[in-house]
């Protein structure tokens, strides 16, 4: 599903005008960016949380040039469903 189809399918349903959802939701998409760049988590209660994993330095290999890298450590942003989010999708459920 894209951004538009997002878009299409909350207009759809609420009848509030697609640029104002539009808005809404890159607004929404920014400020989680913006939280996690400034190293805060971002929870959303009975829908996931968006965090920050932190990855250890560690030794790599180039395997076209045969030599070893050293990977610093560093950051990734990760999503992490809560349990009744992870719950309703293998269960297969839509909430209404």
């Amino acid at each position: 599903m894209t951004k538009a189809e997002i878009v299409s399918d909350i207009y759809q349903k609420t009848g509030i005008e697609k640029v104002v959802i539009q808005t809404a939701v890159e607004e929404f998409m920014e400020v989680v960016k913006e939280s996690m760049i400034g190293g805060e988590n971002v929870y959303l209660r009975g829908f996931g949380s968006f965090i920050i994993k932190k990855r250890a330095e560690k030794t790599g290999r180039n395997i076209s040039k045969n030599t070893t890298i050293l990977i610093p450590a560093h950051n990734i942003p990760a999503f992490k469903p809560a349990k009744t989010f992870m719950t309703d999708v293998k269960d297969g459920k839509a909430e209404k």
